[in-house]
């Protein structure tokens, strides 16, 4: 046999297993060459992964993370994200090969007497794997889950039985969030020592960031994971968005931000560069000064204080007319 040798910075995997989680959900069980071992990797990891097409997305890994054999992900196909699901779905097929990054965390589980998860639609995936850590190292947590219908929550078989559905709680809210998890309700006080988690949709993320403020959560106890990382575009378009204007302090110019776009993109076509990484309002990167104007915040950074005079321009979008920038 001879000894297992640990892949490089650039791993070359197999697919080994493709399943079918929901209508849209599957998974892809990725696998190293014969002979060879993979590196380890953290509850709440991801890979970033060459899709078919050669764009590079992020997909958060959900199996054990004491499994050492194999990586699992889980995609969601979503027709009008930004093509990497698609590119997934309609053409990678088992035993096909995909290059991956090794795994990164930005998402780190830490040690607490309680951890409290909270997940919504493809967002299960790095809490899973949190939870398949917390379940057997007999650590206290609870997971509350929030999906459409029973039919389209992934891992459901898993999570309602033994030894997952003593901490699991399945939120169905048919399509209507007045019917779905009572964050003010949940999050009204905080466990001694308790550490809160989140990955979901961009709405769900911000009534927990503001839930959590409220309920007077330490910031440093208070995590997110943004589907930035698990390839999904979480730039959210509601029925009253429109066009609106970034006035550019320093360079004196006005740029026009159309329904639709963000003003990260914007900016980029118009050659002004801000450094950026989960593009998904969750990691500050982006962080611009805000000088002037009503700004339609919709990222889980910023605290309360910030607001008024900083901006993610990876995601939020202007109540005003006008956004005015220290750029």
């Amino acid at each position: 046999m001879g000894e297992e040798r640990l892949l490089s910075d650039t791993l070359r995997l197999r697919v080994q297993r493709i399943d079918a989680e929901t209508e849209d959900i599957r998974t892809y069980e990725l696998v190293p060459p014969p002979r060879s071992r993979l590196p380890p990797f953290e509850a709440g990891a991801h890979l970033d992964i060459r899709v078919p097409g050669g764009q590079l997305r992020q997909y958060s890994l959900c199996n054990d993370p004491q499994e050492t054999h194999r990586y699992v992900i889980a995609v969601q196909r979503e027709a009008r994200g930004r093509g990497g699901s698609l590119a997934l779905h309609d053409h990678v097929h088992v035993d096909d090969t995909l290059l991956t990054s090794l795994p990164r965390n930005n998402f780190p589980l830490t040690p607490a007497p309680f951890s409290l998860l909270i997940a919504g639609g493809i967002g299960i995936t790095p809490l899973l794997a949190m939870a398949r850590q917390l379940v057997r190292t007999g650590a206290r947590f609870a997971l509350h889950y929030c999906a459409r219908s029973p039919e389209r929550t992934a891992f459901r078989a898993l999570l309602t039985q033994a030894p997952f559905a003593e901490h699991v709680t399945l939120h169905h809210d048919g399509g209507d969030p007045a019917r779905g998890l009572d964050v003010r309700t949940l999050l009204a006080e905080r466990p001694g020592g308790a550490q809160l988690y989140c990955c979901g949709p961009a709405p769900l993320m911000g009534a927990v960031r503001d839930a959590a403020e409220v309920g007077g959560w330490p910031a440093e106890c208070v995590h997110f994971e943004s589907f930035g990382a698990a390839g999904v575009n979480v730039l959210a378009q509601g029925p009253g968005d429109g066009a609106f204007e970034v006035a550019l302090r320093r360079s004196n110019r006005v740029l026009p931000v159309p329904p639709g776009a963000s003003i990260l993109n914007v900016l980029r076509a118009n050659g002004v560069q801000v450094p950026s990484d989960c593009e998904a309002g969750t990691c500050g990167t982006c962080l611009t000064g805000l000088l002037g104007g009503e700004p339609d915040h919709r990222d889980c950074f910023l605290e309360a204080a910030q607001r008024g005079r900083n901006i993610l321009v990876c995601v939020s979008r202007a109540r005003s007319r006008r956004l005015e920038l220290d750029l």
